[in-house]
């Protein structure tokens, strides 16, 4: 393959805006606003009998950008013959990465930097310019290879979603009356989560679909972020900002990140410190500087 698995360097977006592809209105709406990714979209949002045109409407809109590093595509699922064509229409006007849908493994990872590799080559695009971002729980099977997706070619975060995989499993409930998810989606967020990090990728919470809720998706995001979730799938520009503050780092968080990197700076060689009244260890640290890194 002529791509290289990315590096220990990690990727950082906060909000993942969708924008359906079909609409420059919206498109473009998305673009203008605040997101850090916007994810131009050739999937759900489209019915089948207006993909063409939305494929058109997709690689003009990427056309008249200047800002593509941050313009990405889903496709359609490798299973089928639509995700093939969906990237002959659009690697022309060289998006900033590609949304893959129901992945199930490092393998479909592998088919898709393949194509891409060609359709580089044939566009004059640098090798592996193109990122890839895969979402790993929306199928029964792709649950049980949420693991396998270390050293695949361009992947730089993985997602997860809730609502393929409950039709798939004919779930008709996906929540608790507490507003939790039902256990087996608290397991594909989980699923999701080690899987990304131990792939060296960054794990993107799924959806909140209440668009209008916000500060019930405040809510959400600061605890997806203190499980160590690095961002979020937005579906409204109104959720955009909250996003991006949530998984913004504080003043208060950063100060005390500061003080815990200085206390072991004055015990160098110490396996464990005291600061404000609490033992930390070697794996604070590392929080730490994990922690100041990401602002």
């Amino acid at each position: 393959m002529s791509s290289s698995v990315p590096s220990a360097a990690p990727f950082k977006a906060r909000s993942w805006l969708f924008a359906p592809g079909d609409s420059a209105k919206k498109m473009g709406k998305a673009a203008d606003g605040e997101a850090d990714i916007v994810l131009l979209d050739l999937e759900d949002s489209v019915m089948p009998e207006s993909k063409p045109a939305a494929r058109v409407a997709v690689h003009a809109f990427l056309a008249s950008r200047t800002d593509r590093h941050r313009l990405w595509v889903r496709i359609s699922p490798l299973s089928g013959e639509d995700a093939r064509i969906d990237l002959e229409a659009i690697m022309p006007a060289a998006p900033g990465g590609i949304f893959l849908p129901k992945a199930e493994g490092k393998a479909d990872v592998e088919a898709l930097d393949k194509m891409l590799s060609e359709l580089e080559v044939k566009h004059g695009i640098a090798s592996g310019n193109t990122k890839v971002a895969a979402l790993v729980t929306e199928t029964p099977k792709a649950m049980f290879t949420t693991g396998e997706y270390a050293g695949s070619p361009r992947l730089v975060a993985m997602s997860w979603g809730a609502e393929d995989l409950s039709s798939a499993l004919g779930a008709r409930v996906q929540f608790q009356a507490s507003g939790q998810y039902m256990p087996t989606f608290e397991l594909a967020r989980s699923l999701c989560l080690v899987g990304a990090v131990a792939a060296g990728a960054a794990p993107i919470e799924t959806i909140q679909s209440d668009f209008r809720d916000l500060d019930g998706l405040k809510e959400r995001a600061l605890m997806v972020r203190s499980q160590g979730y690095r961002g979020m799938l937005a579906i409204h520009p109104a959720q955009v900002p909250v996003i991006n503050d949530a998984f913004t780092p504080s003043e208060e968080e950063l100060a005390h990140a500061r003080a815990i990197i200085a206390a072991f700076d004055a015990n160098p060689g110490a396996g464990t410190v005291g600061l404000n009244g609490a033992m930390l260890d070697r794996p604070h640290l590392d929080l730490a500087k994990a922690l100041l890194a990401s602002a």
